[in-house]
């Protein structure tokens, strides 16, 4: 069961880091930006959903290992990953009506979240 959950973990750890330090700044420095953002829009919401997905099967399973932290550190994916991928919609909306100063808050939160979920499922393979 352990051996399900580091894998689950590090499924996750690895979209994070893929998806955030190779594939989007990557995107940006290859397409313009009038197509890189569309391109992200569309890829970003999707990433949220997948892990949020992966998180809940995490989630299930480190309830039967009886450790309140797994348990936890899963649920908390789900709920993070869930609520990223609700903002996706406002943030966008901040960014096509020039609201920068919305944009910012939503977009670091956003940030804020993945991160969390990232350091949560790379602590959830060190605890195990």
């Amino acid at each position: 069961m352990n051996s399900i959950l580091i894998f689950f973990s590090g499924l996750i750890s690895g979209m994070i880091i893929f998806q955030s330090a190779l594939v989007a700044p990557t995107i940006f420095k290859v397409i313009p930006e009038n197509q890189a953002g569309p391109f992200l829009r569309s890829i970003f919401p999707k990433l949220f959903l997948t892990i949020a997905f992966i998180g809940s099967f995490s989630f299930l399973i480190s309830l039967f290992s009886n450790n309140l932290l797994l348990s936890l550190i899963s649920l908390g994916t789900v709920i993070f990953m869930a609520t990223c991928y609700y903002l996706v919609p406002m943030t966008n909306r901040a960014r096509d009506k020039g609201n920068t100063s919305q944009f910012n808050r939503l977009h670091f939160v956003s940030v804020a979240l993945t991160l969390l979920v990232l350091l949560g499922n790379i602590s959830l393979i060190m605890f195990i």
